[in-house]
């Protein structure tokens, strides 16, 4: 897509090739093209950044999670599905899982860490409140295990695990602690939808103005 700034450029430096007589006063200076370039230069920098943001967004609107997933990594479409993701750090052998559980037997949060607790090696965390949790473990295979889990209001679960091998602790813990931070949860689109309704009728309804 071609750059607004840019485009507006390119103008003026055609002009100042060519061999026109125009007065000297009235083409831009030397500077004032330097300025343009860098802003139509700063200007692309900026949408590149911002489309890179976007793309990293994952937003599950049925569900009712979103999360920002590393620079650089790539989902994987085979284990991704209509209740989550699983991108992928190409070249090191990481990766984020986040996805939705129903919760049929309404079990509590204390009750579905203990259960993840069982299948996995060094479990250590903390409860914030009744509905989120985060910790660390080692999944017995050398790799390294952050964890952050979101209960919902109707009593289902996000679960969000940053995997990584232990021999890079030092470069993974970060961006594992960046990337759980960013993990958010909301009212899911059917949720919202019906509660819309709800809202309009419980409104007072507007007054008929007096002849």
């Amino acid at each position: 897509m071609k750059n607004p700034a840019l485009a507006a450029l390119i103008p003026l430096v055609l002009l100042a090739g060519c061999g026109r007589t125009e007065k000297v006063a009235d083409m831009p200076s030397q500077e004032e093209l330097a300025n343009a370039a860098n802003a139509a230069a700063a200007n692309a920098i900026a949408n590149a950044q911002a489309d890179e943001v976007e793309n990293r967004n994952y937003v599950n609107q049925t569900r009712g999670f979103s999360v920002t997933f590393p620079e650089g990594w790539t989902i994987d479409k085979d284990a991704s599905n209509a209740d989550g993701a699983v991108y992928q750090d190409p070249g090191a052998g990481a990766d984020v899982r986040v996805f939705w559980q129903k919760n049929d037997n309404d079990q509590t949060l204390q009750q579905i860490v203990e259960a993840v607790s069982s299948g996995a090696e060094g479990v250590d965390g903390d409860f914030i409140g009744e509905n989120e949790y985060r910790g660390t473990a080692n999944d017995g295979e050398g790799n390294n295990v952050a964890l952050r889990l979101l209960k919902q209001a109707d009593g289902s679960i996000v679960t969000a695990t940053f995997v990584y091998p232990e021999m890079l602790s030092e470069q993974y813990q970060g961006i594992a602690e960046q990337a759980l931070a960013s993990l958010r949860a909301f009212a899911p689109k059917a949720e919202a939808a019906a509660s819309a309704p709800a809202a309009n009728a419980a409104a007072p309804a507007a007054k008929k103005p007096a002849n």
